[in-house]
C-alpha cells in the first residue's frame, strides 16, 4: 500500500537522539521490524523512524488500519496519549506532550463554545464536550511528573532559546537547571550550551544564588514586619484585658506591690545604720 508522510504529525513528537536511532536501527537489521506501523487511511501515524529505517535497508514491516479519527485534532491527541504510555519518554518529553494536549482540547473547546447552536436551534443530538485539563496537578498527573516540573516546562517552553531546549532534551542538563538558565537573556544561554554540561551547571547555579541573594532582604522585611505585627498584637490584648478589668491579673500586681514595699522598707532601714555609723564616725574624730 501507499504510505503518506504528514510532515505537521512527524514534527508533532520530539525525534529520537542519534543513540536512540541507532539502536532501534541496530535491532531492526537484527531481528526485523517486529511492531507494526498504523496509518489512518495512508497516512503514517506511528512508526516513523521504523518506516524510514525499513526503507533505508528495504527491511519488510506490516500495516495495521486505525480509522477511529474524526480530523487531524483526533490522531494529534492519540499520538501524545500513545507516546505517553511508553516508559523510554524523558520527564521533559512528558510534560511537553501534556502541555500540548492541553492547548489541542482547549482551543477544540473554545471552537465548540463559539460555534455552539443558540437555544432558538437546539436539538435533541447530544454534542460531546471534552473538559480541558487546566490545572497544573491534571497535567503532572497526565504526565507522571510532579507539577513543579511542569512549572519549569512552561518557563523553558516561554523563555529558553531553541539551543537550550535542545540540550535539556538531549539530557545535557536537567529541567530545572534549563528553567534557570531560561532566565538569562538568549546570548548567554547560548554560550552556556556551547560551554557543555559544566558550564551550564555553572550558569544555572549563578542564576539561583543570585534569586536568593534578592529573595534575602524581601524575606528579613517580611520577618520584621511579622515580628512588629505580633507584638502589636500582644500590647493590644494587655491594653484590652486592662480595659476590662483584668480580674486575674490583681493578685500578682498586689503581690508585687507587697514585695517592692517591703524592699523599700529594707533599704530605708539600712540608708539609717549607714547614716548613724557616719555620724559615730565623726565624732569619734
Amino acid at each position: 500500500m501507499s504510505i503518506t508522510i504528514h510532515e505537521a504529525l512527524r514534527a508533532y513528537i520530539d525525534p529520537l537522539t542519534e543513540h536512540e536511532y541507532a539502536a532501534l536501527e541496530r535491532s531492526i537489521l537484527t531481528e526485523g521490524c517486529r511492531d507494526a506501523l498504523v496509518c489512518w487511511g495512508e497516512v503514517l501515524i506511528d512508526g516513523h523512524n521504523r518506516y524510514a529505517i525499513c526503507q533505508k535497508h528495504q527491511i519488510p514491516f506490516k500495516v495495521v488500519q486505525n480509522d477511529n479519527f474524526s480530523n487531524i485534532e483526533d490522531v494529534q491527541l492519540w499520538m501524545i496519549d500513545n507516546h505517553l504510555a511508553r516508559r523510554s519518554v524523558s520527564d521533559f518529553q512528558r510534560g511537553m506532550l501534556a502541555l500540548r494536549k492541553k492547548e489541542i482540547i482547549t482551543a477544540r473547546t473554545k471552537h465548540h463554545d463559539t460555534n455552539a447552536p443558540s437555544a432558538e436551534g437546539e436539538t435533541d443530538i447530544a454534542v460531546p464536550v471534552i473538559k480541558p485539563t487546566q490545572s497544573r496537578q491534571e497535567i503532572a498527573r497526565e504526565a507522571g511528573i510532579s507539577s513543579n516540573a511542569v512549572v519549569q516546562i512552561e518557563k523553558i517552553q516561554r523563555t529558553a532559546s531553541p539551543a537550550l531546549v535542545q540540550a535539556v532534551r538531549d539530557g545535557t542538563i536537567s529541567i530545572s537547571a534549563a528553567a534557570a538558565v531560561a532566565s538569562l537573556p538568549d546570548e548567554e544561554q547560548q554560550a552556556a550550551v556551547a560551554g557543555g554540561r559544566k558550564e551550564l551547571q555553572q550558569a544555572a547555579r549563578q542564576v539561583r544564588e543570585k534569586i536568593r541573594e534578592q529573595k534575602a532582604p524581601i524575606k528579613i522585611a517580611k520577618q520584621v514586619a511579622e515580628s512588629e505585627e505580633s507584638s502589636d498584637v500582644k500590647n493590644s490584648n494587655a491594653v484590652t484585658s486592662h480595659h476590662n478589668g483584668g480580674d486575674a491579673e490583681v493578685p500578682v500586681l498586689q503581690q508585687k506591690i507587697i514585695a517592692l514595699q517591703s524592699e523599700n522598707a529594707a533599704l530605708l532601714e539600712k540608708i539609717a545604720e549607714l547614716q548613724a555609723a557616719l555620724e559615730k564616725a565623726h565624732t569619734g574624730s
